[in-house]
């Protein structure tokens, strides 16, 4: 499925697949529905769900008549964290975001660094498939080692 949503396309068949869940594998009970977790190469994450009539991904397709249907979610790294913290399991987890610093604590922050530097951490953490600033933590890590 590919869609355009506020400007960006999201491409299951050009995004990594990260993580599926099925909670039913019947295809044919009216329940049934799949989410599979996408990561672009630019490092964004979606979620792609398809299901049945009483699905979370139904669709109305008539007066009181609903069929299976199928959406594209853009999720923020967030948003993609919580959902493999739910829906996979610890393996998968941290395969894609890595091991959880279990200290918790984060910092935001603001950096000015040229055009240039800028624009090859983007293209490697797209290569390595990471959020950049995961990319740019991993550098500071092993270079202060």
């Amino acid at each position: 499925m590919k869609k355009i949503i506020n400007g960006k396309v999201y491409d299951t068949d050009t995004a990594k697949k990260r993580g599926e869940y099925e909670p039913n594998p019947y295809r044919s009970d009216f329940h049934w529905y799949c989410e599979t977790l996408y990561q672009k190469k630019t490092g964004e994450f979606f979620l792609h769900g398809e299901g049945n009539a009483a699905s979370p991904y139904s669709k109305s397709c008539g007066q009181n008549e609903w069929c299976g249907g199928e959406k594209i979610e853009p999720m923020t790294y967030k948003a993609a964290q919580k959902w493999a913290e739910d829906h996979l399991d610890g393996d998968e987890y941290c395969e894609i975001f890595g091991e959880p610093d279990e200290s918790g604590e984060t910092v935001t922050l603001g950096l000015n660094v040229s055009a240039a530097a800028a624009a090859k951490l983007k293209a490697e953490a797209a290569k390595q498939g990471i959020p950049q600033g995961k990319l740019l933590e991993r550098w500071i890590m092993e270079a202060a080692q």
